[in-house]
């Protein structure tokens, strides 16, 4: 199976894009749902390098989320690289 370069260069900028543009809509969605109502603020972020999450977060249970949701990520990303190196052979 042969893929030419350009293909992965065109869905890695497009990729980019989507992320950008979900995160946009996120950062409005949280501000018109904050004017409503006031409430506590939680939230966090993750920071994947390599295989290691670095989790920020201001609550217990947005760590405990992330956390899982990190370890998915992670092992996805490890089979997928699994099934990729197999398939180019």
């Amino acid at each position: 199976m042969d893929v030419p370069p350009e293909t992965f260069y065109g869905l890695g900028i497009m990729l980019i894009f989507i992320g950008i543009i979900v995160m946009l809509i996120a950062i409005i969605l949280f501000f018109l749902s904050n004017l409503k109502r006031n409430q506590k603020i939680r939230g966090g972020g993750v920071i994947i390098v390599g295989p290691i999450p670095i989790i920020l977060g201001t609550d217990k249970k947005s760590v405990k989320t992330l956390l899982l949701l990190s370890i998915v990520l992670v092992v996805l990303l490890i089979v997928l690289m699994i099934v990729l190196n197999t398939v180019s052979r």
